[in-house]
């Protein structure tokens, strides 16, 4: 397929840290998963000019991108599916849905055939902060499978106001205010938020709405 409207992120955002998790084995498959072919990132020139903003912004806080996934190609999600098919294959459970039995993971919507990775505009990212030489602490990592991912998870993102959580795991209200802020930003430079995920987002008009793409990630 055409990927002419793609860019690699990196020649537009210089200075974003990448650790492709899909590339390595530390992601929820436990594996290097198909169609990720060099550890870069891709995105639409649309988006990668809109996260160039956000990268900007962050900059003059202190900060830099880290992105954990951008484009991923249809034989990646195919990989998903076929894995999330085989309820025996539970290595990486400790480290990504202990409280999640593997059955109802396409139940839950944690794994489905179709993606918007796939059509080019949507990235997985958090913030690293330079001061500190570390990610800022989100309060949970990337690809958690459960609602301590939701963005408002100990809060109310209308307000950005934090709140406990009657339970084992909460929050605190730096943790909550760092998710805001990423937040923040990103809608701020044209993207869109996923209710589920603190780390999700999409560009609002991004250009290959019903496109699902199937060229491997790589820089060529």
């Amino acid at each position: 397929m055409d990927r002419s409207g793609f860019v690699v992120l990196t020649d537009v955002v210089a200075d974003a840290i990448l650790e492709v998790r899909y590339y390595g084995t530390y992601n929820f498959v436990g594996a290097r998963i198909d169609g990720y072919h060099e550890p870069t990132a891709l995105l639409t020139r649309q988006a990668a000019d809109s996260l160039l903003a956000v990268s900007n912004e962050l900059k003059s806080m202190g900060y830099r991108l880290k992105i954990y996934d951008a484009y991923r190609p249809q034989e990646a999600v195919d990989h998903f599916v076929r894995w999330g098919a085989d309820l025996a294959d539970t290595v990486m459970r400790p480290y990504f849905y202990p409280y999640v039995d593997k059955s109802r993971l396409f139940e839950l919507d944690y794994i489905a055939e179709k993606s918007g990775h796939s059509r080019g505009s949507t990235l997985d990212l958090t913030i690293f902060d330079m001061r500190t030489g570390k990610e800022v602490d989100m309060g949970g990592g990337h690809d958690w499978f459960g609602r301590e991912s939701h963005p408002d998870f100990c809060g109310n993102i209308a307000s950005e106001t934090w709140h406990a959580e009657n339970g084992a795991w909460t929050l605190t209200p730096e943790q909550f205010a760092n998710r805001m802020l990423l937040r923040k930003v990103m809608m701020k430079h044209g993207f869109k938020p996923y209710e589920c995920e603190w780390w999700h987002f999409t560009l609002a008009n991004e250009p290959y709405p019903d496109t699902y793409f199937n060229f491997p990630v790589s820089n060529r």
